[in-house]
């Protein structure tokens, strides 16, 4: 008889603590004005946007959520990445708290080439960074976007998140 309580009790308890992380998870997702399919369009042929990372899929590995914000911003004349990384890297950094991948990169060249009326692909090669070869962005006009990261010394790596508009200061 008490042996039923107990495992009533613990079946209840784990249902209880799975509502809520599931209440938890669902109420602490980014809430982002959604831009429509013109806005997307006009903010990748200005060539100003954020990419904001959800999720990371590292070559070697599972796909993983991102819990805090992670973004790159493009504009015409600096990009801004500030991602993390989970992968292999072939050279170790000669600082160990440089991890993940962060830069400024005043030099670049940009290549966008629609896809179709519904994708457009953003093709960044950083000039002035040994370790970033390229930044390719797949964006669609519901404002998803991946992005897939090609490295010197590391393996390469994929996040897949949501564009957004650059506020205007």
């Amino acid at each position: 008889m008490k042996t039923k309580f107990v495992l009533k009790f613990i079946k209840f308890s784990f249902l209880i603590l799975a509502t809520s992380i599931l209440l938890f998870r669902c109420s602490s997702s980014h809430k982002v004005a959604k831009l429509s399919s013109n806005e997307i369009k006009n903010v990748i042929d200005s060539s100003q946007f954020i990419f904001v990372a959800e999720r990371v899929n590292p070559l070697r590995g599972s796909t993983r959520y991102l819990t805090s914000r992670y973004d790159v911003v493009i504009k015409k004349d600096t990009i801004a990445c500030d991602l993390p990384y989970f992968g292999r890297a072939f050279q170790a950094p000669i600082d160990p708290s440089k991890g993940g991948i962060h830069f400024v990169s005043y030099n670049f060249s940009t290549n966008i080439n629609s896809k179709n009326e519904n994708e457009w692909e953003v093709l960044i090669k950083p000039n002035d960074n040994a370790d970033v070869q390229q930044l390719s962005f797949d964006i669609f006009n519901n404002g998803t976007a991946t992005l897939n990261i090609t490295n010197t010394h590391r393996d390469p790596i994929s996040f897949y998140g949501h564009i957004e508009r650059i506020k205007e200061q």
